[in-house]
């Protein structure tokens, strides 16, 4: 296995957490406020170990589908993409200092580590403290399997420096240059409330249960120092990241992300997704930048066009996923190719065609999009659609392809309608948490 794909954690009881020794003085303040029990955490670094571990006995399934949080790159990325998504962008709060921001990311990461490996968030857990204080862990999660959870986490660009131009924790000076709001582009209808935050965590699992357990807790230890400011269920990944995976589809009916960059394809991934060390700033070295968009699908308009016009629009075939210009699913489309009229086979303004390498300067991101349904609206129509997700080398390389897409046939049946971009750290050494370069 290469090193740039998550390594696969032997189990839990192999992969504890080493650090950052537990959550600290500071962050056992913000929990304690949050009612989360400081004395069960502190007792929970030593003699609590064997309760918390015993209170959640796992079975062999559990410990095959445990991604470690510790590597040179964040889990979640290359790792197989999973079936649920829990998304959630946050705000530092008011009058928050550089050690409340550090503070955060050390308590984050040692929650985040104990729960891919299918522990409670303390070894004390939801279970094994005092009786007379609300327990450490919420409990959701019990007795449910690690399910392949990934924790990632991003730094939005407020978290640098405010609209206002104000570097709250002394860290403006090592923001990436690229790391600045998306352009609007056309057919924006974005949602404030929906969009940016000075932080972000994407939690990915095969239990949906297990991704909301994730996020509830993080938000629960970012009591007093961060709030969360919106998130996104997301459930049927959109995309793969290995050849095992088959190709899923999106709520149009077709397959999504043929041609993403797999976990496997090291070159690839080197040139388009990982920052080198060569980049700047330094701290991001191994690390990518994530932009996430909500787009709403129309979908009873979709529903009422004819299939052949649908499968123009996106270019491909929607039964097999295969280019109009023929071949199987992984056929590379023929873009000189004519139809029976003598024109192009795959449409000039497909979405397959837009997108594509060769008309965007062999350009090429990460994908792992989910579905998403959030009910109906007032009219009776479904509030659904995709939930793109994307790492790239560069923010540019998303910007590069968006713009090109501005004349994509599909835009008559989407909205954009909310948006985000934040750097990816590279992953977090035992002993040590995520971001902590950024510090140094």
């Amino acid at each position: 296995m290469s090193s740039s794909v998550p390594q696969q954690s032997p189990g839990p009881a192999a992969d504890r957490p080493a650090g950052p020794s537990g959550v600290s003085r500071r962050g056992l303040l913000g929990l304690a406020i949050a009612g989360a029990g400081a004395a069960g955490l502190a007792i929970g670094a030593s003699a609590g170990s064997v309760a918390g571990i015993a209170a959640r006995a796992k079975d062999q399934d559990a410990a095959d589908s445990a991604y470690s949080f510790y590597g040179a790159h964040q889990a979640g990325i290359t790792t197989p993409v999973q079936d649920h998504l829990h998304f959630a962008s946050f705000d530092m709060m008011e009058r928050t200092d550089a050690a409340d921001l550090k503070q955060l990311l050390q308590d984050w990461s040692y929650a985040a580590a104990r729960m891919t490996q299918g522990l409670d968030v303390s070894a004390t857990g939801a279970v094994g403290g005092s009786p007379e204080a609300p327990p450490d862990d919420t409990g959701e999660a019990l007795g449910l399997a690690s399910s392949g959870l990934t924790i990632t986490f991003g730094f939005g660009p407020t978290l640098f420096e405010t609209a206002d131009g104000v570097d709250r924790y002394g860290i403006a000076a090592q923001r990436p240059a690229g790391l600045e709001k998306l352009p609007p582009f056309l057919g924006d209808d974005l949602d404030p409330d929906k969009s940016g935050g000075d932080l972000v965590i994407q939690a990915c699992a095969d239990d949906p249960q297990v991704a909301v357990h994730a996020i509830r807790n993080l938000s629960r230890i970012a009591f007093g120092r961060a709030r969360l400011r919106w998130s996104q269920l997301g459930f049927g990944r959109t995309s793969r990241t290995t050849e095992s995976q088959e190709t899923p589809r999106n709520l149009f009916g077709f397959k999504d992300g043929t041609a993403n960059i797999l976990a496997d394809d090291t070159d690839a991934l080197a040139d388009h997704v990982w920052v080198a060390a060569s980049d700047q700033p330094a701290w991001m070295a191994g690390g990518s930048y994530l932009v996430a968009r909500k787009i709403a699908m129309l979908i009873e308009t979709w529903d009422r066009v004819r299939l052949s016009e649908q499968e123009a629009i996106v270019g491909r075939s929607k039964g097999t996923g295969a280019p109009l210009s023929g071949g199987r699913e992984f056929t590379d489309p023929d873009f000189t190719e004519k139809d029976a009229a003598g024109a192009p086979a795959i449409p000039v303004t497909s979405h397959v065609r837009l997108a594509h390498p060769e008309f965007n300067d062999g350009t090429r991101i990460l994908r792992r999009g989910y579905n998403f349904v959030d009910g109906n609206d007032e009219l009776g129509r479904l509030d659904a659609g995709l939930f793109f997700l994307s790492f790239q080398r560069d923010p540019d390389q998303f910007v590069r392809i968006q713009k090109t897409l501005a004349t994509d046939a599909m835009r008559e049946y989407i909205k954009h309608v909310g948006s985000g971009i934040w750097a990816v750290p590279p992953g977090a050494a035992k002993g040590s948490y995520v971001g902590a370069a950024l510090f140094a």
